[in-house]
């Protein structure tokens, strides 16, 4: 039997949060605004859209290290922290307040989220040692999408742009020439994986990155 593939989550810049148990559920979410100009007299009057919101992923960790009584909090605390901004991140600017935390997106063998930040969480401690350290603990986590995407479904789609299918994770050594020549046999489209992953720095692409790589209309 192949060994089951873990859940992680991927931290701007490259860094994995592995998942110590896998979810049982992901709960996906979207709603769009309508509104509409009730008239006294009349009866019931025409919808308009008015804009769509940004989707959220609900999901439920377990961390437990009861098996070699470390801390739980060294697992947990690094999803926290996803929270608090990051002056290091590309475009920071903390003479002006332009600052953010990181943005997040969590894998699970062929399933990939859309790029999102930690919008809450929920940590309940549910086991101690006899010292106090807390061994076992839940979360609830969600995330909010942080810019359009095609995960769990097309979202905006125009006619005649790239749309992904599958993920490359990029090893030692490569660059997004090496990688467009993959799988375009061009290495000229290597513009084409920077547009679709949001990448500022093309030649910085670290080991590890897991790149969207868009199917050519056409």
């Amino acid at each position: 039997m192949p060994e089951l593939e873990k859940a992680f989550l991927e931290i701007e810049g490259g860094e994995r949060v592995p998942c110590l148990y896998n979810p049982e559920t992901i709960t996906v979410g979207r709603r769009n605004n309508w509104a509409s100009n009730p008239m006294p007299g009349q009866g019931v009057p025409t919808l308009r859209y008015v804009g769509a919101n940004s989707a959220w992923l609900r999901v439920d960790l377990v961390f437990d290290t009861t098996s070699d009584g470390t801390p739980v909090t060294t697992h947990t605390g690094k999803i926290v922290g996803l929270m608090d901004v990051d002056p290091s991140l590309p475009g920071s600017d903390e003479t002006t307040s332009n600052v953010r935390p990181p943005t997040v997106t969590m894998h699970w063998g062929d399933l990939h989220s859309f790029k999102a930040v930690v919008q809450g969480l929920r940590l309940n401690f549910t086991y101690f040692s006899s010292t106090g350290v807390p061994l076992r603990a839940g979360m609830e986590l969600e995330l909010r999408q942080y810019e359009p995407s095609q995960a769990f479904g097309p979202q905006n789609p125009t006619s005649g742009t790239p749309r992904p299918h599958r993920v490359h994770r990029v090893q030692p050594g490569e660059t997004l020439d090496r990688i467009s020549a993959r799988y375009y046999g061009d290495s000229t489209r290597w513009r084409l994986l920077a547009s679709a992953n949001s990448l500022e720095d093309p030649l910085a692409v670290r080991p590890g990155t897991m790149l969207t790589i868009p199917r050519l209309e056409g």
